[in-house]
């Protein structure tokens, strides 16, 4: 059981490392909420019934985790980011190849609300397959398709109307 967990560990941790931090953007949070993912994924593997990858298992984990993070943080009134945007440009796909510009698009990205935000980060940072962002929202892979794709236009708007592109 101990090699399995750690092969899944090695397989999924940085994937699910960079879902959680693109929703809490902070390194501490986000490494916590890891471990404790992989905890409850190791206490509640007898729940994982293969209906999906198990890197959607647990970012769906993750997702719970941060929620109940956030609802506490929300409760406290305990801010979750406090990064500043930087320069942004027009298209996301470029934009996330350079590094100078993640943090523009990461900073748009939490202005967005849910389930666009989560959508986007579960697509972009995670890497999932629509049909497993489609499983962790309870919808469809079309659900998620044009869920992303809204998402990808809010951002893109919201980059232009802050420099001021025409």
């Amino acid at each position: 059981m101990d090699k399995m967990m750690d092969e899944i560990y090695q397989l999924y941790a940085k994937d699910v490392y960079r879902y959680i931090f693109s929703l809490c953007r902070n390194h501490a949070l986000a490494e916590d909420i890891l471990q404790d993912t992989m905890l409850n994924a190791v206490i509640s593997i007898d729940k994982f019934k293969g209906e999906c990858t198990v890197k959607t298992y647990l970012c769906k984990i993750a997702r719970n985790l941060y929620l109940n993070h956030a609802k506490r943080a929300e409760q406290k009134n305990i801010p979750l980011d406090e990064t500043e945007p930087t320069d942004s440009g027009l298209c996301i796909e470029q934009l996330l190849a350079d590094k100078n510009q993640v943090l523009s698009i990461h900073a748009v990205l939490h202005t967005l609300d849910e389930p666009y935000k989560e959508v986007f980060s579960l697509r972009v940072f995670a890497d999932l397959k629509f049909n497993e962002i489609g499983k962790i929202f309870g919808k469809n892979e079309n659900w998620a398709r044009v869920t992303f794709f809204r998402s990808k236009e809010r951002i893109i708007a919201q980059l232009k109307k802050e420099d001021n592109y025409e």
